[in-house]
């Protein structure tokens, strides 16, 4: 058996309540190896909800990451997050999966983990469905907030390797989000990684504008932290406001709705996988239920047998994570 994911207990708007179950459902309809890391009285108690005890190994974490934790503080208490991280680190567990602050993971994850070789800032990697039937990765979805440019060019590196290796595209084409489509547009770090970008080994296509999130025009999307975050939450909050509106208005079938939302939900896709170090990480969203905890696991166990985490090497495509 390979090593198990640990999974975040007490992370998240609902902790153990979501989290256990989304463990258990992980272990059991998918068969994923996991280990949940929190408190050990709280978390056994869950267990024994869903029938469970003694069916999934528990680490002992006294201390809980507040939500609103601004990152760095987090890598010096004994939290769930900080010793998640660490059980990754020392090669006791295959991936890490939370739903807590992003910033906190990314703090201990830098800490317990450690970034791969060559690699400047981390940065969070999102799969977009678009309107071609395909994928975007929309890459820093929220890791880096404040990136030079060098750290923007190399996050283009490494979404080009997820969507290669994860996605399955052979060469993925790279369009950096600006203002505009004509070269030279942006701010100065954008125009900055323009430059590097475009003498760089891969399918540089240009800057893309917002809209073009979603349209297909190209396979991986760079951007910054704090606008990758901000486009992430901007295409969730329309895509609910838009079938809000068009149920209300009778335009489509339920079932048609319904499965729109579905590409869409975190449910489907689990969570961020946070890239650039040497291990792997999962971010999930806040607001986790047990389903998407689950789906959020079979992911990092999937990315973990696929190594992908850090700068790319010369290998050929692989299967899409299903």
């Amino acid at each position: 058996m390979s090593d198990p994911v640990a999974v975040d207990a007490m992370g998240g708007d609902h902790g153990p309540a979501e989290t256990v179950g989304g463990a258990v459902m992980a272990s059991r309809e998918h068969g994923v190896p996991v280990v949940l890391v929190g408190r050990a009285g709280e978390v056994r108690r869950h267990l024994a909800r869903h029938d469970a005890l003694g069916e999934i190994d528990v680490v002992h974490a006294q201390e809980v990451v507040p939500m609103d934790e601004p990152g760095a503080a987090a890598t010096e208490a004994a939290s769930s997050l900080r010793i998640g991280c660490e059980l990754v680190g020392r090669g006791d567990a295959s991936a890490f999966v939370s739903s807590g602050s992003t910033g906190a993971v990314v703090a201990c994850a830098v800490r317990g983990i450690g970034r791969a070789p060559g690699v400047l800032r981390p940065a969070l990697a999102v799969a977009l469905p678009s309107v071609t039937g395909g994928a975007t990765v929309l890459i820093d979805a929220g890791a880096t907030a404040d990136p030079v440019p060098e750290m923007v060019a190399q996050f283009a590196v490494l979404g080009t390797s997820y969507a290669r290796l994860v996605l399955g595209v052979p060469d993925p084409s790279v369009g950096l989000l600006s203002i505009g489509s004509e070269p030279g547009k942006g701010n100065r770090v954008t125009r900055g990684a323009g430059e590097l970008l475009a003498g760089l080994p891969l399918r540089f296509h240009g800057n893309v504008e917002g809209h073009d999130v979603l349209a297909g025009t190209v396979d991986v999307i760079v951007t910054d932290g704090f606008t990758g975050n901000v486009v992430l939450k901007n295409v969730e909050g329309t895509v609910r406001a838009t079938l809000t509106l068009v149920a209300e208005g009778g335009i489509a079938t339920p079932e048609a709705l319904r499965e729109v939302a579905r590409r869409y939900d975190p449910e489907t896709h689990g969570g961020a996988a946070l890239l650039g170090l040497r291990g792997t990480v999962v971010v999930a969203h806040g607001a986790s239920g047990a389903a998407t905890i689950a789906r959020a696991c079979v992911v990092a166990h999937a990315l973990a047998d696929g190594g992908v985490t850090g700068l790319p090497e010369d290998r050929p495509a692989a299967e899409p994570v299903r």
